[in-house]
């Protein structure tokens, strides 16, 4: 008697690369973001940085780069949900975790923003504009849920106590400020009229969202860092997540200046190139407050003995919208301040992006990043941080 084979059991049937993805959770994306930020800051560069034979290219290669990560976590992260659904859902509910879905829709917003920006350089206009429009849908779309979806998971199904306010609630919330900054250069590949002036305004109402949204955060996080302590060591990185807003809407409305005249009419026009200088300039003089705080801040966990986590990657996007911001504002001012300014902190941006780079490239190699977490290290509930 023969009999039919048996079906394997789903855990032997998954192929290994599905296995080791079973931890890798969607604030990778931040590896993504941070790639893409360097190269399209780069590529703004003020003079005299701007002259520097080779570094349109390499700003291009820079970028090809964030795409080859982008395609990659993608593809990682549809394995995660096919194969590892529990885990999925258990990042859903984790409050530590579901506001780096936020990460996904920055992603998708930067990788296209670089197409238009050096990426067309490699291929073409056409192809940029067309790359750009799609992930910028897909990454406005996305961004918009996250800002709705995650402060009501974590209203409705979490149960968060004040103490573990953390920047990495700003996540989902400034998702659509990057929409905000990005949208702009899409609008002159549009046909004249309503189509432009649509996009330009949608753009606008982002800004005001992610701007009101961000303004509803920040008091909650700053005032549980003054009444409850510095931050967890791991966790300390995050603090320059607040510099994304701030760098970021510097920069949407610098962008939605630009492209502004010949859209809008005239007196509205006129009146983004003043908000980009008076609104600008304050926000990016707190940007750099903040900076030094958050600073010293990660100075006092590094001597503690903080060690390496993904958050690290936290040092990247961040100072990456501080440096376009301040393009932005050189741009629009004219002063030889802001544009040596732009330099300064691209330097910081390009530290801060090889070494997160390279402690993250010997943490896949030895395994450790995409290992489950231990349990002898695993905290309360009430406390669970997520550092990988």
């Amino acid at each position: 008697m023969v009999t039919a084979a048996q079906p394997l059991p789903r855990a032997t049937a998954r192929p290994p690369r599905a296995t080791a993805v079973r931890h890798l959770g969607p604030n990778w994306y931040a590896c993504v973001m941070g790639t893409a930020i360097v190269a399209t800051a780069g590529a703004a560069l003020p003079a005299p940085l701007s002259g520097i034979p080779g570094l349109r290219t390499l700003c291009a290669t820079v970028w090809a780069l964030s795409f080859v990560l982008l395609v990659a976590l993608l593809h990682a992260r549809a394995l995660h949900w096919t194969y590892h659904r529990d885990q999925a859902r258990a990042h859903l509910l984790d409050p530590a975790v579901v506001p780096f879905y936020g990460c996904l829709a920055m992603a998708l917003l930067a990788v296209g923003g670089g197409a238009l920006t050096v990426g067309r350089d490699w291929i073409g206009t056409d192809a940029a504009v067309a790359l750009d429009a799609v992930l910028f849908t897909a990454g406005t779309v996305v961004g918009l849920a996250a800002a709705v979806a995650v402060p009501y998971l974590m209203a409705v199904r979490h149960r968060v106590e004040p103490h573990q306010a953390t920047p990495v609630w700003l996540l989902p919330v400034v998702a659509p400020m990057v929409s905000a900054a990005l949208g702009p250069l899409l609008v002159p590949h549009l046909p004249p009229g309503q189509a432009q002036e649509t996009l330009l305004l949608g753009c606008f109402a982002m800004f005001g969202l992610s701007l009101l949204a961000t303004l509803l955060m920040l008091p909650m996080i700053f005032g549980r860092l003054i009444t409850g302590g510095p931050l967890p060591l791991a966790l300390t990185p995050t603090l320059f997540l607040v510099l994304g807003p701030l760098g970021q809407s510097t920069t949407a409305v610098g962008n939605v200046a630009d492209v502004a005249p010949g859209v809008v009419p005239a007196p509205y026009s006129e009146g983004f190139g003043m908000l980009a200088v008076l609104y600008g300039v304050p926000v990016m003089g707190f940007a750099l407050l903040w900076f030094v705080f958050a600073s010293a801040h990660v100075v006092r966990a590094r001597r503690d003995g903080m060690r390496f986590s993904m958050t690290w990657w936290a040092f990247t996007f961040p100072i990456g919208t501080c440096v376009t911001g301040s393009e932005a504002l050189a741009r629009h001012t004219g002063l030889v301040a802001f544009e040596w300014l732009a330099i300064g902190l691209y330097a910081v941006l390009v530290v801060a992006w090889g070494t997160a780079a390279l402690h993250t490239v010997r943490g896949l190699v030895s395994g450790e990043l995409l290992a489950g977490p231990r349990p002898a290290l695993v905290a309360p509930r009430s406390a669970t941080v997520r550092t990988r």
